[in-house]
């Protein structure tokens, strides 16, 4: 399974200077998945310390500056992956960056709802069609749909779930920015589905698990090389019948 990637040239990874984003990245150069060239932004570049180690050792790790809720740092970010990329284009984008603004009903304010909204829903958004030229280009040479071709992958969470969102499971995370924001970009991804599907490019959502991350807190279940293997199995196998689906790092479809 772990050569899946072999025929995926391009992946661009959002957010990869910690957490999911990182493992990420390291899964992609260590765990065997043989993609060719990996582009990994993040806001700061100089500080993502871990990334530039692992980026030295991996000459096909090419790291860009990347400002989710900036237009002009985005429309820069396409410019430089544009170059890096050329005729291959862009086999794979992976919307992870992602932050949690914890507040519940007391504490939740028009401000921490908009911040969450413009890194979770709005950022993914503009990224992909930033991309799409490269996207495009990609899934000009093949058939069927997959990371062989084109692909969209938003890194989302079980907690932007609208139907999981009852009962117990909905007493321990009363968090109103980042739930709604992640509901949100299940309906983008559901969008871009719709309006990308013609051009041969697959759209998706995946939920990672509970993961011991700084976001996801130590008491998390799942280490991020076990959610990330499983996420890249994954995203590896996507084929038509996944265009437009939510589902969880085991592969399992989830409740909208």
């Amino acid at each position: 399974m772990s050569n899946a990637f072999k025929n995926c040239k391009t992946v661009l990874v959002t957010g990869a200077n910690r957490g999911l984003g990182l493992q990420i990245v390291e899964s992609l150069v260590n765990g065997g998945f043989y993609p060719g060239k990996i582009i990994a932004t993040a806001r700061n570049p100089g500080e993502a310390k871990e990334l530039q180690s692992l980026s030295k050792n991996h000459p096909n790790i090419h790291i860009i500056p990347l400002d989710v809720v900036s237009e002009e740092s985005i429309k820069k970010a396409a410019v430089e992956v544009e170059q890096i990329v050329e005729e291959d284009g862009l086999n794979c984008l992976i919307n992870n960056a992602g932050i949690n603004v914890i507040a519940d009903f007391e504490t939740v304010t028009a401000e921490k709802m908009l911040e969450n909204f413009h890194t979770n829903s709005v950022g993914p958004l503009m990224i992909t069609k930033a991309m799409l030229p490269m996207l495009k280009r990609a899934a000009a040479n093949g058939v069927g749909l997959g990371i062989h071709r084109a692909s969209v992958i938003n890194m989302t969470s079980l907690l932007g779930s609208v139907e999981l969102n009852w009962g117990e499971r909905a007493k321990d995370f009363k968090w109103y920015p980042y739930r709604t924001s992640k509901s949100a970009l299940n309906m983008i991804t559901r969008c871009m589905a719709v309006d990308l599907e013609a051009d041969g490019i697959l759209c998706m959502a995946i939920h990672p698990g509970w993961v011991r991350t700084d976001m996801g807190g130590q008491e998390a279940p799942l280490s991020t090389e076990e959610s990330i293997s499983s996420v890249l199995a994954v995203i590896g196998n996507l084929t038509e019948k996944d265009h437009g689906t939510f589902l969880h790092y085991t592969g399992e479809a989830l409740p909208w």
